[in-house]
C-alpha cells in the first residue's frame, strides 16, 4: 500500500530528500495528522501540498473563535522548553521561570514588630509591678491610731528615717558608726503633702516639745489615758512605735496622717550604694565623732556610709537639730535626683539594684500602694529641686532642751494643708 498522496511514489522523492542526500537543503519535516477537534464533519482530504513545500497546518478553532486552549507550537515556531518559552530557561533579557520576586510587605513588617515590643513592655511591667510590690512591708496598721482628725485635701505623707539596726551585724554596725542601743528611735521625722496647689516638705525635729495623748497599744490592743505627759517627739516612737507617733503628730497638729513610710540604717546605706553613690557641694567642711562625719568643703561623691553620716550629724552643728532637718532635706534632693536619671532609670543593672534596695527596707502602712509610694517620691523629688516649698516645722523657742512649736504659726499651716492651699508660712 502506497501511503504517499495521489501522484506520488517513493521515487518522486528525488535526491535531495532521501536518505543520504547531499543536497544543500535539508530534509523537511514529516507532516504529522492533526485530529480535527470541531464538530463539523470532516472534508475531503486535504491535496497534495506544492512539490518542495511544507503542508499547512490545521487550527484548532472549533467556529466559536476560541482554540480550546491547546497550542502545539508549531504555528508560532515556539518550542516548548526553549530559551523564552513558559517553563524553560530564562533567555537574554527574558524572566525566570518564577517571575520577579514581590516586594516586601514594610507596613505589615512594622505593625508587627510595634505589636511585638508593646507586648514585651506590657509582660516586663506587669511583671516588675508584682515584683516590686511582693518587696514592701506592710507592717503599720493606722487602723489601730483612735481619735483621728477629719480627713482634708490632699495626701499626707509621715516619713520617718529611724536608727533600727535590725539585720546589721557587729561589723556593720561599727562601720556605720550607729552604735549597739537596743530598741528603736526616729533620727528624722517629715511631713510630705501632696496637693492640686503645690507639695509641701516640712521637717519635725527630733528634740520637738509634744505632748503624748490617749492611745491604744500596738501589740495589747490596751488603752492608756493621757496624761499631759510632755516629752520629746522621738520618745512617742521609741514607747510604742509607729501608731503611737503617728497618733501624736495628729494630736499636736490636727493634721491627718494618710501614709506611713519607714526606713532603716542599713535599707537607707545601701540605697546610696546601689546608685553609685550622691554627689554634694559642701559649703564647709566639719567632724562628728558620734556619726563618724568627717567631711571637707566642695563637691563630693558620697557613699553609703558617708551619706548615713552626713544626715545623721548633729553636734558638729550650733544650731544641732535644725541644721541636720536641713541637711536631711538637701541629700533628699541629690538622692531623689540621682535615683531619677536616665542613667539608673534606662539601665536595669542599675534600676532593678535601687528598686530592690529601696522597696526591701521600707516599712509601710497595710493600705499604701505602689502607685502612692511612685507619688510620694516624685513629689520629693520635686520639692527638694525647688518646685513647691520645703520647710521646718515653725519654732518659738525652747524649753528644757527641746524645741516649743509656734502654734499660731503652726495652726495657720495646718489650716492650708487640710484646704490644699499655697503654703505661706514660713519657718522663721
Amino acid at each position: 500500500m502506497n501511503d504517499w498522496p495521489d501522484g506520488w511514489s517513493d521515487s518522486n522523492r528525488s535526491d535531495r530528500y532521501g536518505r543520504g542526500s547531499a543536497g544543500a537543503q535539508p530534509e523537511g519535516a514529516r507532516v504529522m495528522r492533526q485530529v480535527q477537534r470541531g464538530p463539523g464533519t470532516p472534508g475531503p482530504r486535504p491535496s497534495a501540498p506544492p512539490y518542495g513545500g511544507v503542508p499547512q497546518q490545521p487550527t484548532y478553532d472549533d467556529g466559536q473563535g476560541y482554540d480550546n486552549g491547546y497550542d502545539s507550537g508549531y504555528n508560532t515556531g515556539q518550542v516548548y522548553g526553549s530559551p523564552g518559552a513558559p517553563g524553560g530557561p530564562q533567555g537574554p533579557g527574558g524572566q525566570g521561570g518564577r517571575g520577579p520576586r514581590p516586594a516586601p510587605n514594610w507596613r505589615r513588617r512594622i505593625k508587627w514588630i510595634a505589636i511585638t515590643l508593646v507586648t514585651l513592655l506590657v509582660v516586663v511591667s506587669v511583671g516588675t509591678y508584682f515584683w516590686a510590690d511582693s518587696k514592701l512591708h506592710r507592717d503599720v496598721d493606722l487602723s489601730k491610731v483612735i481619735d483621728r482628725p477629719d480627713t482634708g485635701k490632699g495626701t499626707n505623707y509621715l516619713i520617718v528615717g529611724s536608727d533600727s539596726r535590725a539585720g546589721m551585724s557587729a561589723e556593720e554596725k561599727k562601720k556605720l558608726h550607729t552604735g549597739s542601743a537596743e530598741g528603736k528611735r526616729t533620727d528624722s521625722m517629715m511631713i510630705l503633702h501632696v496637693g492640686d496647689n503645690g507639695d509641701t516638705l516640712i521637717s519635725l525635729p527630733r528634740d520637738s516639745n509634744v505632748t503624748i495623748p490617749t492611745y491604744q497599744g500596738s501589740a495589747s490592743g490596751k488603752t492608756f489615758p493621757g496624761t499631759g505627759r510632755q516629752v520629746k517627739l522621738n520618745a512617742a516612737y521609741a514607747e510604742d512605735g509607729p501608731t503611737l507617733l503617728v497618733r501624736t503628730i495628729e494630736y499636736n497638729t490636727g493634721l491627718h496622717i494618710d501614709h506611713y513610710v519607714e526606713i532603716g540604717f542599713a535599707g537607707f546605706a545601701n540605697i546610696v550604694d546601689s546608685v553609685g553613690g550622691v554627689e554634694m557641694t559642701l559649703d564647709q567642711g566639719f567632724k562628728d565623732k558620734y556619726s563618724g562625719a568627717d567631711f571637707k568643703a566642695g563637691k563630693q561623691t558620697l557613699n553609703g556610709e558617708q551619706a548615713l553620716a552626713f544626715v545623721r550629724t548633729r553636734h558638729a552643728f550650733a544650731a544641732s537639730d535644725l541644721q541636720r532637718t536641713k541637711n536631711q532635706q538637701k541629700f533628699l534632693s541629690a538622692l531623689a535626683h540621682q535615683v531619677a536619671t536616665p542613667g539608673t532609670i534606662l539601665n536595669p543593672f542599675k534600676l532593678y539594684p535601687t528598686m530592690g534596695s529601696g522597696l526591701d527596707s521600707l516599712t509601710v502602712d497595710k493600705d499604701m500602694s505602689l502607685w502612692d509610694l511612685g507619688s510620694m517620691f516624685w513629689a520629693m523629688k520635686g520639692v527638694t529641686g525647688g518646685d513647691g516649698k520645703s520647710m521646718n516645722m515653725p519654732i518659738s523657742g525652747s524649753t528644757g532642751g527641746n524645741l516649743v512649736w509656734d502654734k499660731a504659726k503652726v495652726k495657720t499651716l495646718v489650716d492650708e494643708l487640710k484646704n490644699d492651699q499655697t503654703v505661706t508660712v514660713s519657718s522663721n
